[in-house]
């Protein structure tokens, strides 16, 4: 492949809470967890991006953070893991999953960031960036980024030049025309 991959969707914070509980909260039958440490990493298309990454490949993210302390720190997350990121202008918050866990099991799950924002167009360098690419991954979390017309019209246009692969989500829009291949899970099929 000549050329980076270029992946583009949306993309998440997760964050594990681990601890150990070895005991119940004496005001309600609940666990207590001791010993937290908190696992922090990139989500939805930022862990395909992160992934790729350790697999060695040059990995461009175009993606949409909102512009808060989640979204810098998957930038971050993402910069130290190799990957270059490029923020679509965007006008909501970055969705955070915090997983908080006991000896590997998840008891609980809290979320912020979840109203999804507008994506607001492109920067003027996307065409050129996606031009570029040996290949493209279209990792769609049913956010927004896939709905955005000129987005979606520049993709559009790679098929036949560029392989792009879509992986498509319930709540996202559907694959543009010519994609190479198509990957929805057996509900989505």
């Amino acid at each position: 492949m000549s050329g980076p991959l270029v992946i583009l969707g949306d993309t998440l914070l997760d964050v594990d809470l681990e601890g150990t509980a070895s005991r119940l909260a004496p005001d309600s039958p609940v666990p207590v967890l001791d010993d937290l440490a908190e696992h922090p990493r990139p989500g939805g298309a930022g862990l395909a991006a992160r992934m790729a990454a350790h697999d060695g490949h040059e990995v461009v993210l175009v993606t949409a953070l909102g512009d808060d302390d989640a979204g810098e720190r998957v930038e971050r997350l993402l910069g130290a893991d190799g990957v270059t990121v490029v923020r679509l202008p965007f006008d909501g918050p970055t969705a955070v999953k915090k997983r908080v866990r006991a000896s590997g099991q998840s008891l609980l799950r809290l979320d912020s960031g979840s109203s999804p924002g507008t994506v607001l167009g492109v920067p003027a360098d996307l065409p050129t960036i996606l031009r570029s690419a040996g290949a493209v991954l279209v990792a769609d979390y049913g956010r927004g980024v896939t709905v955005e017309p000129a987005l979606r019209e520049l993709v559009a246009g790679l098929p036949g030049r560029v392989p792009v692969v879509w992986d498509p989500h319930p709540r996202g829009s559907d694959p543009v025309p010519g994609v190479r291949l198509v990957t929805p899970n057996s509900v989505e099929a």
